[in-house]
């Protein structure tokens, strides 16, 4: 999958999909799986499992296969692939079949919850249950590696699931492959492993600002990671229309093919470690649906004149704001307070929003705290993006924020670690005790740098919530970030940029982990 776009901001697929994370990998075996005996579902399994190349993404370097631990850099933070062996206590070893089929199916976890799209389910949806049930006959029949992984690295408000509902309604589509009647047994069995297992639109596909297909560009080609995809169509200028059958065989099958191509880039993984294993009727199958797809032509040619248009400051909102308030400013219900018909935002003037964004907002009740833009957006920016929420979704205000506000704003407004005294805000009466040398948490927060802040703030946590077992939520938030403040104030090795970034990401993610449970429970909202 693509990652999110630093340029573009929003929800964009958080994660690379197999192709790209197999390039990672140093040295994780690949599954060089037979041709599947019919009576065989463990056989037929590790043949599919090839195909879908789980390997690729379930394995760290140097770890056992399928034990998950691949860590997968984003800008808004890590995620961990998690363990899929049969281990019982850190694997999947107690999924019934029914929720490992609502796992690829569906996109949802043993509990119900839903899965980010690193995990393309989009594609495996259109899978069999009963390929899906040999896969997981094949996963259970190897030996359990207990290795326990914590997936769940991301800052708020990306660890909140809950949020990926408006993408999955606009992007997602259960359903299994339906044959084409009118198609040749071939041509449907290359259709089923291209759509499904083999999920190739999600690399050779354009994608929108949230992550999703560009309608009708499946396989057209998409830029990954710095690397081109190409067309894959029938496009006799673009795509693999020239290409015989024979040749694209060859190409699948070893990466080089005469006269046309040699595989460089993550494909090169793909077809070591998955196309390598796949039989020659399946590879002549997948080759001929391709050359049966209609020709599309390369969207790098249209993109100077379909390209997205941006109003001012819709660009800063998709970049800064869009991950909370979501794309049509709606917030999540009880976290993130929505902007589409907000009273402070439909106001007459626009010192509110500008103050809001300007300065932040601390956690109030459930809802988590607003990081300061002051100093990190120009004050055009924040004027802009302050006039496209006053005006976006029917909102209907004045757009009459100007940079000269918020300039005014500047003198009177200071966001923490801003100014010459780089200044902190003052600890809640609630958390005031979390400032204090004496219980130690100071100087756990102390040690805390980009490479270790997640699990610190777990242990954080939990001695916060020892500290002071009656204080509310907001209280224990806020109260943790005045006293991890002045621990960035005194770091000379950041500039006020990256301090500034740094409580941010640190004051999301404290938020994000009393939300999910971090500390100990029985803590008050």
């Amino acid at each position: 999958m693509a990652t999110f776009n630093a340029t573009h901001g929003g929800f964009r697929m958080l994660f690379r999909h197999a192709a790209v994370v197999a390039g990672l990998i140093a040295a994780a075996p690949a599954f060089a799986a037979p041709p599947p005996a019919p009576q065989d579902p463990v056989a037929k399994g590790q043949y599919l499992a090839t195909v879908g190349d789980c390997v690729s993404c379930h394995s760290a370097p140097g770890g056992k296969p399928l034990a998950g631990g691949l860590a997968i850099d984003t800008p808004f933070g890590k995620i961990v692939s998690p363990n899929i062996t049969p281990d019982k206590d850190t694997g999947i070893g107690n999924w019934s079949d029914d929720q490992f089929y609502a796992a690829m199916h569906e996109g949802l976890g043993k509990g119900g919850e839903y899965l980010y799209p690193a995990m393309p389910f989009v594609s495996y949806t259109k899978v069999t249950r009963d390929d899906v049930m040999a896969i997981k006959a094949y996963i259970f029949s190897l030996p359990p590696v207990n290795n326990k992984v914590v997936s769940d690295t991301l800052p708020f408000p990306f660890s909140v699931r809950q949020s990926l509902a408006v993408w999955r309604a606009m992007f997602f589509r259960e359903g299994t492959f339906e044959p084409d009647p009118k198609k040749s047994a071939q041509i449907n069995r290359g259709a089923y492993l291209v759509q499904g297992l083999g999920h190739c639109a999600e690399c050779h596909s354009q994608r929108n600002v949230l992550g999703g297909i560009k309608n009708g560009t499946k396989l057209e080609g998409g830029v990954i990671d710095g690397w081109y995809a190409p067309n894959i169509t029938s496009d006799m200028r673009g795509g693999i229309g020239k290409w015989s059958e024979n040749d694209l065989v060859a190409f699948l099958k070893t990466g080089t093919a005469k006269d046309h191509s040699v595989v460089i880039g993550p494909m090169s993984e793909v077809v070591h470690r998955s196309l390598a294993g796949v039989t020659d009727a399946d590879l002549h199958a997948i080759a001929a649906y391709l050359k049966s797809t209609p020709a599309k032509a390369d969207p790098t040619s249209r993109q100077t004149t379909s390209g997205k248009v941006f109003v001012p400051g819709e660009a800063v909102y998709l970049n800064n704001c869009a991950g909370c308030h979501q794309l049509n400013g709606e917030g999540l219900p009880g976290r993130i307070p929505p902007l589409a018909g907000n009273g402070a935002v439909l106001a007459a003037g626009a010192q509110d929003v500008l103050g809001a964004v300007y300065g932040g907002i601390g956690a109030q009740g459930t809802y988590g705290p607003m990081p300061a833009f002051g100093g990190l957006l120009s004050d055009q920016d924040i004027a802009d993006v302050a006039n496209y929420v006053r005006t976006a979704w029917k909102n209907g205000a004045p757009a009459n924020a100007a940079p000269g506000q918020v300039a005014e704003l500047a003198k009177t407004i200071h966001p923490a670690l801003s100014g010459p005294q780089a200044s902190c805000p003052p600890p809640p009466a609630g958390g005031a005790a979390l400032s204090d040398p004496k219980n130690g948490i100071t100087a756990m927060l102390g040690g805390i740098d980009q490479s270790n802040m997640l699990p610190s703030v777990d242990s954080v946590l939990t001695k916060a919530r020892a500290t002071v077992p009656d204080a509310a939520q907001a209280d224990v938030v806020n109260g943790l970030i005045a006293a991890y403040c002045p621990t960035l104030a005194s770091n000379t090795a950041l500039d006020p940029a990256q301090r500034r970034d740094m409580l941010n990401r640190f004051g999301q993610l404290v938020y994000s982990q009393l939300v999910t449970g971090g500390g100990t429970p029985g803590h008050k909202n």
